[in-house]
């Protein structure tokens, strides 16, 4: 199988060859900058999600590209400390829009260039948004936004609502081009002790507009997955009612059993999952997690990578070590 047979194969519970090999979030720019100085290349800067793909080839990954979309444009305020606020009320939201909405926010020549590599099967194309908590979030602040659900629901309100028309229109853009194999909507809406919010609040403010947008890539064949960050066990259950097929990156830290999840959700589509905190404390640790890993993998539905960015504490020979057992248990999971 090539790449993208194998990755489609894998999210689609069909039978496959073996699990992809990917790292599907940039490594930290410390842990470059320390493996280089133990013999890795200098490719130059990997500031966007599309630089990595030099370092991918070098490993002798499966090559994945992805498009971070902004919303933001030239001129667009930004919070003055992290978690600040940009905008306070519906007036400031009308001030700072024509700062919003960038367009075109997609750079077609290049996703023509991709769709080259993705219809040789070489590669997989996977696009990014800010989601319907996220991007209140960035704008109100981080108690700003809290508050909102409350005192200002009708500025969240014209936030995800312009936000949903943006992202349909970015999603016509690319697929104007080729189809990508599938897309994430940032969220970071948990961490370790659960969901921000309530199930009542995620129906009243984020579903309404899932439902304006999953219908969309589904009938174009795109498979929309769910970035956040923590557990996301509790939270799980309403995206899947919303129509998104799967979740990223289950961080083990954060306690995230997938195979609970796997019992729970048969169908449900895992990318991650792999704890990143064992990837320097040697072979056996390592093959611990994929031992545990492996029984899921079997049942298809889960791409399994680290569950964030590679961590500065893992050497290049740690690494290393970490991809050779990951061929092993790539090979065993397609058996």
């Amino acid at each position: 199988m090539n790449t993208r047979e194998r990755f489609r194969a894998v999210i689609n519970f069909e039978p496959f060859d073996r699990l992809p090999i990917i790292e599907w979030a940039m490594w930290w720019d410390q842990t470059l900058t320390r493996w280089r100085k133990e013999g890795l290349p200098d490719f130059g800067p990997i500031h966007h999600a599309a630089d990595g793909v030099v370092v991918q080839r070098y490993f002798g990954q499966d090559l994945h590209y992805q498009d971070w979309l902004y919303p933001r444009g030239t001129g667009c305020p930004v919070p003055p400390a992290h978690g600040a606020p940009v905008i306070e009320t519906l007036a400031d939201y009308e001030r700072i829009r024509k700062y919003l909405w960038r367009w075109p926010a997609v750079d077609l020549e290049k996703w023509k260039r991709w769709a080259e590599v993705q219809a040789r099967g070489e590669a997989i194309l996977w696009f990014t948004v800010e989601g319907f908590f996220w991007m209140p979030r960035w704008l109100m602040g981080i108690e700003g936004h809290m508050l909102g659900f409350y005192d200002q629901p009708e500025l969240i309100h014209r936030i995800n609502a312009d936000l949903a028309e943006w992202m349909l229109r970015c999603t016509e853009a690319i697929c104007s081009v080729c189809t990508p194999d599938f897309m994430t909507f940032a969220e970071d809406m948990s961490y370790n002790h659960g969901p921000m919010l309530s199930r009542e609040l995620f129906d009243e403010f984020l579903l309404p507009y899932y439902q304006r947008v999953i219908p969309e890539l589904k009938r174009r064949g795109i498979s929309a997955i769910v970035d956040s960050d923590g557990d996301i066990t509790t939270a799980w259950p309403w995206f899947e009612a919303a129509g998104l097929a799967g979740i990223l990156p289950l961080e083990r830290q954060a306690g995230v059993d997938v195979a609970l999840l796997r019992q729970r959700h048969p169908r449900a589509v895992f990318i991650g999952c792999c704890d990143k905190l064992v990837m320097h404390r040697g072979e056996a640790a390592i093959r611990a997690e994929f031992e545990r890993l492996l029984p899921v993998a079997k049942t298809g539905g889960l791409i399994i990578s680290v569950d964030h960015q590679t961590p500065p504490g893992v050497s290049l020979a740690d690494y290393r070590l970490y991809l050779r057992l990951f061929h092993e248990y790539a090979e065993r999971a397609g058996k």
